[in-house]
């Protein structure tokens, strides 16, 4: 079902998505059909709380799951040893703002795992810890959420957002 990249393997060797630990299947399946449509890599970083064929993914991710490069690492040890590019660490604990820091087209954002958050190997391998701005009084977003607005603004950044094929003036 997912297309796998082997690790050593150079294709979609920028911007990349590495989400560690998850727990819920259709979190995982809107973050593939998110990285599908803006051309970001996902790694998916073991161990899981689900079934990687589960129906959920595959509903939430619908047909863009296939469009998706997609790595699979069954343990942090495996996707650090073969993940050399800068680590970002999205977390509620971060020390800074990821719209006040300057990201690199060949980045890897990290989000940890609905529950738990990131393990301390992501916390201690991240060059840094940025966290979203949120109101007062609310814990976190989802962590595809997270994704889309830190991808977003990375791509924004790096100039590496999708043409939409719409002429502008």
């Amino acid at each position: 079902m997912l297309r796998n990249i082997l690790a050593g393997q150079q294709e979609g060797d920028g911007l990349r998505l590495a989400l560690i630990q998850p727990e819920i299947p259709q979190n995982v399946g809107a973050a593939l059909r998110l990285c599908a449509c803006l051309g970001v890599g996902v790694d998916l970083v073991g161990p899981f709380g689900f079934v990687l064929s589960d129906r959920r993914l595959r509903r939430a991710g619908m047909d863009y799951i296939e469009l998706a490069d997609t790595r699979r690492y069954s343990v942090w040890t495996a996707f650090a040893a073969a993940t050399p590019a800068r680590k970002l660490l999205l977390t509620t604990a971060g020390d800074r703002s990821l719209y006040g820091f300057a990201f690199r087209a060949d980045d890897v954002v990290m989000v940890g795992s609905e529950s738990a958050g990131a393990p301390e190997c992501a916390h201690t391998a991240a060059a840094a810890r940025l966290r979203l701005p949120m109101r007062a009084g609310a814990r976190s977003f989802n962590v595809a959420l997270a994704a889309a607005l830190a991808l977003g603004e990375a791509l924004r950044q790096t100039g590496g957002l999708p043409d939409d094929g719409e002429e502008r003036a």
